[in-house]
């Protein structure tokens, strides 16, 4: 049973994003409190350590120069111990300089894992069945991140473990499995030789807009809704983790069902839900002043992550499968345009009006869900929008 698992695509798609997640989410459910607690950052600081936590994701359509010489399989498990080895070294450097340093080594691992995961993940999965394989990685991604929270709880509550011990722990876990899963897996042939330069296609034009948007939404949601409960409502580590379980339990439910979901209405009908979800979201953001109800907000803005897979497999019905690589890494590279300078931005408006932020937030939701109305109900390649119907008929 074992030796087939290590001959299976899927199943090292789940280590690969199990992996990711377990060292990851440690890294991210600690940092507010890590960085307010030990390094005493300010809304500033936090702004330009996210921010440079992007560049990596900026940079990602690099990794179309490195499969030239470096396969992708390969790449990622190089990726995964990257990844590992800078969460275990943040915990080491609690200035502000060792933790823009670790960050950067951190990300620049995550970041390659995630372009190379999604690009695996479009290639290997039939179309038919990608939304419920990923919906179901979703909750695995999930269900391991509520492994992570239970174990930092557990560490910190109870046995009052340093910092620097429990980013030592996850991150030595995910580089040792990379090393494990490198020398267990057998090497995949591509079925369709990658494009090994940078794709851009007018034709998926609305792909790369929504994908700008998305990344400018996330940023808003990752660097300032955790840090509002911090900051604004005094959370501490052992309730922010707690909130994170119960997002974790949500998504091992939800997100296979949001797979289905997507399977039965079309990635449309999804986004524009997400969208709609999301305005409503930041709005409430701008203006909570009760700890529970941002609470709920904080779950269900969790929860419209899961409806990203709409925007994957959007993509995936309408790309040509060659392109599926290099338009992964451009696609992360656009995702993260407006990572690089948002945080710093937002950081110091933050500074002056926290609601302002998530009203700008709001507005992002807005555009996007005037721009999910040209997504087909069909998408296909030749029908990448709306317009390209309208254009037929004349």
């Amino acid at each position: 049973m074992i030796k087939n698992l290590f001959k299976s695509r899927v199943a090292l798609l789940y280590i690969l994003s199990i992996s990711m997640v377990f060292s990851f989410s440690a890294w991210m459910s600690l940092l507010n409190n890590y960085v307010v607690e030990v390094a005493s950052f300010d809304g500033s600081q936090i702004g330009i350590l996210q921010s440079l936590r992007e560049i990596p994701g900026f940079l990602a359509f690099t990794v179309i120069l490195v499969i030239m010489f470096i396969a992708q399989q390969r790449l990622a498990y190089i990726s995964m111990i990257a990844l590992g080895l800078g969460v275990f070294l943040t915990g080491l450097y609690p200035s502000a300089l060792g933790l823009y340093l670790t960050t950067i080594l951190m990300s620049t691992g995550f970041h390659y894992l995630e372009t190379l995961n999604q690009s695996l993940s479009l290639q290997w999965l039939d179309k038919s069945k990608a939304p419920i394989v990923l919906g179901k990685i979703t909750a695995a991604k999930s269900f391991t991140s509520l492994i992570v929270f239970v174990l930092i709880y557990i560490m910190m509550k109870f046995y009052n473990v340093e910092y620097k011990y429990v980013y030592a722990f996850f991150g030595l876990v995910t580089s040792v499995v990379a090393i494990v899963a490198w020398i267990g897996f057998e090497h995949f042939k591509d079925d369709v030789v990658q494009e090994k330069k940078l794709v851009i296609k007018k034709e998926y034009w609305l792909f790369y807009v929504l994908t700008f948007f998305a990344g400018a939404r996330r940023q808003i949601f990752v660097v300032f809704a955790g840090f509002l409960l911090v900051e604004k409502f005094g959370l501490d580590i052992e309730n922010m983790v707690t909130l994170l379980f119960v997002n974790s339990v949500l998504n091992i439910y939800l997100a296979p069902k949001i797979g289905k979901f997507i399977v039965k209405v079309g990635e449309s009908t999804t986004l524009k839900i997400e969208y709609i979800g999301l305005m409503l979201v930041f709005t409430s953001y701008a203006f909570v002043d009760n700890i529970y109800f941002a609470f709920f907000l904080y779950v269900i803005d969790n929860l419209l992550f899961s409806m990203a897979i709409a925007l994957k497999t959007y993509f995936q019905k309408i790309a040509d499968p060659k392109d599926i690589a290099s338009a992964s890494a451009v696609s992360f590279t656009i995702n993260h345009i407006a990572a690089v300078f948002l945080p710093f931005f937002l950081g110091l408006i933050w500074l002056y009006s926290h609601s302002l932020v998530f009203i700008i937030g709001a507005l992002i939701g807005l555009a996007s869900f005037i721009l999910s109305f040209l997504v087909p109900l069909h998408p296909s390649q030749g029908f990448e929008t709306t317009l390209v119907k309208k254009e037929s008929i004349v």
